[in-house]
């Protein structure tokens, strides 16, 4: 590509990437990584003509969800409310094509956009994690399931079950 003066790479991250979510410290770090390797290699490749695309999934019906032991018992609610979110978003199951369309469309075109939400709730979630300060999403993390539930209501309009 960089002999060509041409070409397209496009890395698939996740929402998790942008946004810290207990109980998923492990996947979360790796998509920053990615994110981070991404933004950096686009950087790098400009110079050549060369565009790098992150296309940023949210929930989207892949197998990953049905692979996996169920967690083990915990002190903590994360997992639990991860999985009501989860469930919530996969009650309206977003295809994998959708993924694979955004793909085709950036590599088709001929935009130097760096990031690309796939799916409908990609987008609200990145954006009411970014209207968010810091401190306000570690203080969340420490809500009560009562909060928790309350403010997903008022936020997203979801009636969850934990």
């Amino acid at each position: 590509m960089r002999e060509r003066h041409k070409g397209t790479i496009v890395n698939v991250t996740s929402i998790a990437g942008r946004t810290a979510i207990p109980p998923m410290a492990s996947y979360a770090a790796s998509k920053w990584a990615f994110e981070a390797l991404s933004e950096v290699l686009a950087q790098e490749m400009r110079a050549f003509n060369v565009r790098v695309a992150i296309v940023v999934p949210g929930v989207i019906a892949t197998p990953i969800f049905t692979k996996g032991a169920p967690p083990p018992h915990s002190h903590y609610p994360h997992g639990r409310r991860l999985g009501a979110m989860f469930a919530a978003a996969l009650a309206n199951p977003t295809p994998p094509s959708v993924v694979g369309d955004l793909i085709r469309g950036i590599v088709d075109g001929d935009s130097w956009q760096l990031r690309y939400p796939a799916g409908p709730d990609a987008e609200p979630i990145l954006k009411r994690m970014a209207s968010k300060t810091d401190e306000q999403v570690i203080q969340e993390g420490a809500e009560s399931d009562e909060g928790f539930l309350a403010r997903i209501k008022r936020e997203i309009g979801i009636d969850l079950k934990l």
